[in-house]
């Protein structure tokens, strides 16, 4: 049966690529469904569940706008673990190397699809949730350009990308931190050194320096390509770096306020797929 509607799935998919020039897509297209269900059983059921009996003074007892915070500050730990793995053993594929712009690989496929399942996971609940227009172009942005490279286009730099994902795994176990009861702990502190360590180094120097790389292979093949293709990935990038260097500054503002008081609780505000301290889930990606 599975089978069955795995193919189905693949079939259905056939003219959306024949019209959008996405040719890739018709392959990957059930593990980019079941990779949105996936990240929306784990929001609506499998974090609920598990949560309510692992922390119950801490979840169950909490109102449901935290409870729906909390649940998707998991689903963001479990798409940062998981894509971190899956993305590691793709870096070093000859055949992306070779060819940054066009290259492709299946095995690699399916961590871009289930990048993309998570994507519009979290677009849709940008939107439904809505409390920030950046966590929307957030969702959006990488939606789309995780969409586009089943041309085949940039999967070279889509697994790279994907390491932003490594300072979301802290961010979230900040937020964790805070619910539990464990604000301004030593181990709150430690981590939010990793945090700012990890988001500086993975997301500030090594996202900068893929992203000169990407405007350099971008300039070389752009007449390659219609303008959309430049226009979305050209804009997606300034767009998702800027936010980046915005979230880095709350950060810092959040978790000095944190550790130079000794009472109260620092304003809450969500980043890309978690909050430092606040309401929504982080969307850094």
């Amino acid at each position: 049966m599975l089978e069955g509607i795995r193919a189905q799935l693949r079939v259905l998919a056939q003219p959306l690529a024949a019209k959008s020039g996405l040719q890739k897509i018709p392959d990957y297209a059930d593990v980019i469904v079941f990779s949105t269900l996936f990240f929306t059983f784990v929001h609506l059921v499998l974090s609920p569940l598990l949560s309510s009996a692992l922390f119950p003074s801490s979840y169950a007892k909490a109102g449901k706008r935290v409870q729906h915070n909390w649940d998707i500050h998991v689903v963001s730990l479990v798409h940062a673990v998981v894509i971190i793995v899956l993305s590691g053993r793709c870096l070093m594929i000859p055949a992306l190397d070779a060819d940054r712009a066009f290259g492709w690989d299946d095995q690699a496929g399916y961590v871009i699809a289930i990048a993309c399942g998570y994507f519009i996971w979290d677009l849709v609940d940008s939107i439904v949730e809505f409390t920030d227009i950046g966590f929307v172009l957030h969702g959006f942005s990488c939606t789309l350009i995780y969409g586009l490279a089943f041309r085949p286009f940039l999967q070279y730099y889509g697994l790279r990308f994907l390491f932003w994902e490594l300072s979301t795994v802290f961010l979230n176990i900040h937020w964790f931190l805070d619910k539990t009861g464990q604000s301004g702990s030593q181990f709150q502190l430690l981590n939010g050194i990793c945090l700012l360590a990890t988001f500086f180094s993975v997301r500030l120097i090594w996202g900068g320096k893929m992203s000169f790389d990407f405007w350099h292979t971008l300039g070389d093949i752009y007449n390659q390509l219609p303008i959309i293709y430049s226009l979305v990935y050209g804009v997606g990038n300034v767009v998702l770096q800027s936010l980046n260097w915005l979230w880095f500054t709350k950060m810092i503002t959040a978790l000095r306020k944190r550790f130079t008081q000794t009472t109260g609780h620092a304003n809450e505000h969500a980043n890309g797929n978690g909050h430092i301290n606040g309401t929504k889930k982080s969307k850094l990606n």
